[in-house]
Order: C-alpha cells, then structure tokens, then sequence
C-alpha cells in the first residue's frame, strides 16, 4: 500500500467513514443553524435574502464548533455498524490488526481537522460576527468607535475606525514620560497599506519643559507619518470590541501584545481553541476505536453507545469551559488547553501501545 495506491480495506473503511462524517457532520450543522434561525426570527427585521444569508452564517459557524464532535460520533457509528454486521470480525479473520484497521480512521480525522484549521485562517471565522451584523439590522455598521489604547511607550486615541475601508478618521497619539507629555500627533485621516497605517496631512506638537516646567510648543505639519505598525484593523476591532479573530489574526495579535508588554490571555486562548482544543477528537477517535467491543457479541448496543456519546460529551463541555476560564484570565491559557490535550493524548498513545491485537 502506498499514498496513492491504498489498499482494498483504506479504501472501504475509509468511503464509509467518510460518510458517516458527513452526515453527522451536515446534519449537527444544519440543526443548530436552523435551530438558532428560529430562535432569532422576530429579531431578522431583514430581507428575505439576507434570512437565507444568515442561516448560511451560523451554519458557518456550526460547522467550525461541531466537527471535533462529529469526527468522534462517527466513528462511533462506523465501529458499531462494523462489528453489528460481523465485518469487523471478517477483516479479523483475514488477518488485520487493530492498528492497521485503525488507520484509515484517523487519516480521514487528520485530513478533516487540517482541512477546518486552514478554514479558520481564512473569513471562514468571521461567520458568527457577519450574522450578528444581519440580526442587529446593521448591514452597514462596521465603524468602531472611540478606541483607547497603548502602543510601545504612546497612548493612542481613535475616534472612529472603518475596518472594512481600512481607514481611520481623527488619531492621536500621546507620548508620555512621568506626568508629562512630550509630544502629541494628531491626524484627521489614516489609512492602513498592509502594514503599517499612514497617518495623512498630520500635526506633531512637541512640548518643551524648562526645569520641569511647560515652557512653550513647537508645532509642526507632517505630510505623512507611519504609526502603529502591525495593528491591522480586524485586530484593533477583536480587541477593543470584542470581534472574532481567525488563526492567523490571532497569532499575530499575540506577538503584538507581548512586544507591547500586554496581557494576551484572551488571544491566546483563542489561538488555542482554534488549533490545539480540537485535537481532542483525534485522541478520543483513538481511544474509543480501541476500547469498544470488537466481537457483537461483547456488547450491549445501547450502552455502548450511550456511554460512548456521554463521555465525548462530557470531555468536550470540560474543555469548553476550561477555554472560557483561560479567556477570562483566571488560569492560563496553556493550563486549560494545553494541558488537557496533552493528558488526553498521553492516555490515548497508552492504550494504542498497550493495546494486544486480539478481536476483543
């Protein structure tokens, strides 16, 4: 077998997998979307277009929450339906082992959770603001205003930011040493290129001190002046409004806040339920595949499944609020995400090792 050429049982185990992912998965989806569509009917005082748009939104968003749970409820519903008709103890028969039958399993998780980590890089995770957008009957009301805070050893004022123009209109930033300020830049207009935002048509006012007294102003107009580099304007809106941020954002907003010296909990929390939380699913995908019965006659169906959805249940409502605590601050992030996987995950290779290449 190689990656290309599979063999006869990747590829069935594999097919029916995915399958059962997908009709899990679109139909968790689909439930929450619509479920959250009529709970919110009264609110849309939109256009019918848009209803359908804002049902696609939260079905966005359903997708991005849900699929580390449907990666495990199918492959609880593959084993069951396996061993419930004997083929499971058929491939036994033939000679393959429970790791090698475990594989295609956790290729199709694998390639599922890369496929929604890159989806979070993208707008892909801007689904649930876009929505609330449509039940505020904001269409057109993505200005942030009167923003506050600091950048390296400035304080900086925005009286309203455009993130979709990617323009700022009044700026001014203060510098200040002790109890006094030394300069302030004030600017009607900026407007982001990439990098970096390029305060137009500004006025440096710098003020001298004479033995720590005021003693005059020196005022100067500047065509054009770069500030506040690496604050895009989604991780200026996340910040002070509360907005979502996708992966890449994310990340990149963290390596502004510690350069700036400021707390990153909350974005690293973030970060971490994006990336790191849902690779709880691949962990538990291992330790059900190898911990429910082999043999349909080993087990009571209903049990089974009910104790197997139950514990994948109560894993992700831990971690879930153990997320919300790390974005609180109360405990750091990589005490609530981090190490949780990484228990999970240590359990999870323990029973592959341990585990004896029997039916049972």
């Amino acid at each position: 077998m190689s990656l290309f050429s599979p063999s006869l049982h990747f590829r069935y185990l594999s097919k029916l997998y995915i399958k059962n992912l997908l009709a899990i998965l679109f139909g968790l989806s689909f439930a929450f979307a619509a479920i959250d569509y009529f709970q919110h009917v009264q609110q849309l005082d939109v256009a019918g277009n848009y209803k359908i748009l804002y049902i696609f939104y939260m079905w966005q968003e359903a997708l991005g929450l849900l699929y580390p749970l449907a990666i495990v409820f199918a492959l609880i519903m593959t084993k069951l339906s396996l061993v419930k008709n004997n083929t499971m103890g058929a491939l036994h028969a033939f000679g393959y082992n429970k790791k090698r039958l475990f594989l295609p399993f956790m290729a199709v998780a694998f390639v599922t959770y890369a496929l929604f980590t890159f989806l979070h890089t993208t707008e892909f995770s801007y689904a649930k603001d876009k929505a609330s957008f449509l039940l505020k009957n904001e269409l057109g009301a993505y200005d942030v205003k009167d923003l506050f805070f600091k950048y390296n050893d400035t304080f900086v004022y925005i009286k309203n930011l455009d993130p979709v123009e990617k323009k700022i209109e009044d700026i001014t930033i203060f510098k200040v040493e002790g109890y006094q300020i030394r300069y302030t830049i004030h600017a009607p207009v900026a407007f982001f290129d990439g990098e970096e935002w390029d305060a137009r048509d500004a006025t440096l006012k710098t003020h001298i001190y004479k033995n720590g007294e005021l003693e005059k102003y020196r005022v100067e107009h500047k065509k054009s002046i770069k500030t506040l580099k690496g604050y895009k304007p989604k991780i200026i809106e996340s910040l002070y409004e509360g907005k979502a941020l996708n992966i890449e954002d994310a990340f990149n907003t963290w390596r502004l806040l510690e350069k700036q010296h400021l707390n990153s909990d909350k974005i690293r929390a973030v970060f971490y339920d994006k990336v790191i939380v849902p690779l709880f699913a691949l962990a538990l995908l291992l330790i059900l595949f190898f911990k429910l019965p082999f043999h349909a006659r080993m087990m009571n169906f209903g049990s089974i499944i009910a104790l197997s959805l139950g514990a994948t249940f109560v894993i992700w409502g831990i971690l879930f609020g153990l997320n919300q605590i790390g974005s609180n601050g109360v405990l750091a992030p990589e005490l609530t995400a981090i190490l949780p996987i990484i228990l999970l995950w240590f359990y999870a290779i323990y029973v592959y090792v341990t585990d004896e290449k029997s039916i049972v």
